[in-house]
């Protein structure tokens, strides 16, 4: 009788496997209930492994959430880096405000495990997630289409990414309907996008006098 080949169980994992399964299906958690929805004994049960398995790729919940919010900010940038690259009327910094806006009202439980949680502050310089940060602040910055004139560029890149934060948050709690100022969403983060444009481009206008004057 031939021998038959033994048949790999679907929930075996091996090498990187169970690390990129954990952070999938962390992932899948956080799209309900943010950061407090991952459990690392949960997820085990789920994957179907045992209770030690996950402490062989992240020595705890906090080094599971960094790898987690990390991948979750490198599906943040994919979104704006596609939305800046489609093609369109309005400006690139328009496109990213507007993605960002929908990004984090359609998936608020991974907006929220990015920015309602301390996992980004506490990651070391130069760590997995903290590079995954500035990438998304370099997109910021390269949606200003702006020359580099000191760092002009980086604060209005983070003023306009904090009003976008608030507009987010003010609109998923319910509190920014639009109704009192009679504008919607979409039109006060335009609003943000023009006022942004303009005070950079004034702001580089009048360092470059400066600089001629040398005042």
């Amino acid at each position: 009788m031939p021998s038959q080949l033994a048949r790999k169980p679907q929930n075996t994992y091996h090498h990187g496997d169970l690390r990129d399964a954990l952070i999938k299906a962390a992932l899948r958690e956080a799209e309900q209930g943010g950061a407090e929805a991952i459990s690392i004994k949960a997820l085990a049960k789920e994957l179907g492994v045992s209770q030690p398995a996950p402490y062989r790729h992240f020595a705890d919940r906090e080094a599971l959430l960094a790898a987690v919010t990390a991948e979750a900010f490198r599906q943040f940038t994919a979104v704006l880096r596609e939305a800046m690259a489609r093609p369109s009327k309005q400006s690139k910094l328009s496109r990213l405000a507007l993605a960002t806006l929908d990004f984090g009202l359609r998936r608020n439980g991974i907006y929220r495990l990015m920015f309602a949680s301390r996992t980004v502050s506490c990651a070391a310089k130069g760590s997995e997630l903290h590079e995954a940060t500035r990438e998304t602040l370099a997109l910021v910055i390269e949606a200003l289409e702006a020359p580099a004139v000191g760092y002009l560029r980086e604060r209005q890149a983070l003023k306009i990414w904090a009003a976008l934060h608030g507009v987010v948050m003010l609109a998923e709690q319910g509190m920014l309907t639009g109704q009192s100022a009679h504008t919607t969403r979409e039109e006060l983060v335009e609003d943000f996008v023009n006022e942004t444009k303009t005070a950079l481009a004034a702001a580089i206008k009048d360092a470059r006098r400066r600089d001629k004057t040398g005042a």
